[in-house]
């Protein structure tokens, strides 16, 4: 089943739109908080100060009247004023009053009206209470928090425009990558430049810029198999013109003979084309693919490519000793060597296993050398393994038997030497590879 695609930038911007509402809920949330935190501030120190001047003027009994019916709002105070001794608080309409306490201070009781918040101030033969409803103040501080809400709801469209413009500007450089991917024919295989694009792509431009250094590769090895076709049929088919010019002396009226000679003339001329365009190619190839570089960045670079493989059998895959190696050389086919080493590597090594990569110098040699715990490899059995399609533990994992072939004939192209030992450290196989520096 073909899975549905899906635009980065749309899904960018509604997550960012959800995130924003939700945000929002967040914030008026808070907002109602911190508003009846304030409310409640504000109007108990209203209620307390209402209190103590009635108890300062020698008050009389007063009883509050509430009307169930009426919307209160935050100004509306009720007082009662009640004595001791005729315990009016038993037969109070809606029972606001408090029971006789010995200690100033705000209490809050429920009632079949609802949750009241009352300060209560006890005198001698008096006890003042000032009450409010406290719906009243989770009222007013909703109202308080929606009116910082509705500035926000309505600017969220201008929000969401801008967050849509801004996504689309910061995915400009995957358009431009795309663009001059567009604009290059199936020839052109030189790096991209990095300085034109943010950091995020970099990683996959890099890869990219492999790719095209191993498509490089993988044609010249092409052209150099035709060289090598050509050169080795060249000799043949001009030994048989040879004895077809004889034949043709001596039978000059045979028609059969003369096709034959006209078919191996046409064959003689291809080869000699093909062989020249192979050499043509192979010089271009060879003056661009030499440069200078690091030898360790190379093995980090493949490191990185193949630690996802190592990962889905949690092989502990990393850099042993790495030396900052100044390798003149063909990059693309020295990573060919470390990248076919590594991935070997991680073929036959068990589960759990480990393999280690060293890059350092010795001697004048530039040296590499991948170590693992792997079942190992007889040493009698170390020059059948650069065979192709030879194979020693079929049973571990599937392959093609070319790994170490490929490696051997990239490592004698460029003038080094491959060789094959038991890793002291981890157990398993050891190779080592000499390149000239």
């Amino acid at each position: 089943m073909v899975q549905s695609q899906y635009s980065l930038k749309k899904r960018l911007i509604i997550y960012i739109s959800v995130f924003s509402i939700a945000l929002g809920c967040l914030l008026i949330f808070s907002a109602y908080r911190i508003a009846l935190q304030e409310i409640n501030e504000v109007l108990d120190a209203q209620m307390q100060n209402l209190a103590e001047r009635i108890a300062q003027h020698d008050p009389e009994p007063v009883q509050s009247r509430f009307e169930q019916a009426k919307h209160y709002h935050e100004e509306d105070l009720f007082v009662d004023v009640w004595a001791y001794a005729k315990e009016e608080h038993k037969t109070h309409a809606i029972n606001l009053l408090v029971n006789p306490v010995k200690k100033a201070g705000f209490y809050t009781h429920k009632t079949s009206q609802g949750v009241w918040h009352t300060y209560v101030l006890p005198l001698e033969h008096y006890q003042v209470q000032v009450s409010q409803q406290q719906e009243t103040r989770q009222r007013l501080a909703l109202e308080l928090a929606g009116s910082m809400f509705i500035p926000y709801l309505l600017f969220m469209p201008c929000v969401i425009w801008g967050l849509s413009w801004i996504i689309s500007r910061s995915l400009q450089p995957l358009d431009d990558f795309k663009a001059e991917l567009a604009q290059r024919d199936s020839n052109e295989l030189r790096a991209i430049q990095l300085n034109d694009y943010p950091v995020e792509i970099v990683p996959t431009i890099t890869e990219m810029n492999h790719l095209f250094e191993r498509i490089s590769s993988a044609q010249q090895e092409q052209r150099q198999f035709i060289a090598d076709a050509a050169h080795e049929l060249r000799t043949p088919i001009t030994a048989l013109n040879l004895q077809m010019q004889i034949l043709l002396k001596q039978f000059p009226e045979d028609q059969d003979l003369q096709n034959l000679s006209k078919g191996l003339i046409r064959i003689q001329h291809l080869v000699s084309q093909l062989l020249n365009l192979a050499k043509q190619d192979a010089s271009v190839l060879e003056a661009e693919n030499k440069q200078q570089f690091l030898l360790n960045q190379v093995a980090v670079n493949c490191v990185e490519q193949l630690i996802h493989l190592a990962m889905q059998k949690n092989i502990d895959l990393g850099m042993e000793h790495q030396e900052d190696v100044l390798l003149h050389s063909q990059e693309s086919s020295v990573h060919s060597i470390i990248y076919n080493l590594i991935d070997n590597a991680i073929k036959y090594t068990p589960n759990q296993g480990v393999i280690n990569v060293s890059v350092f110098e010795r001697d004048g040699l530039a040296m590499i050398q991948v170590e693992d715990s792997g079942p190992g490899i007889a040493p009698e059995l170390y020059e059948k393994i650069l065979k192709r399609f030879y194979r020693v533990h079929h049973h571990l994992e599937i392959g093609s038997g070319l790994g170490l072939s490929i490696v051997e004939k990239a490592t004698e192209r460029l003038g080094g030497k491959i060789s094959f030992s038991k890793s002291l450290g981890l157990g398993g196989l050891q190779v080592n590879v000499q390149l000239p520096l």
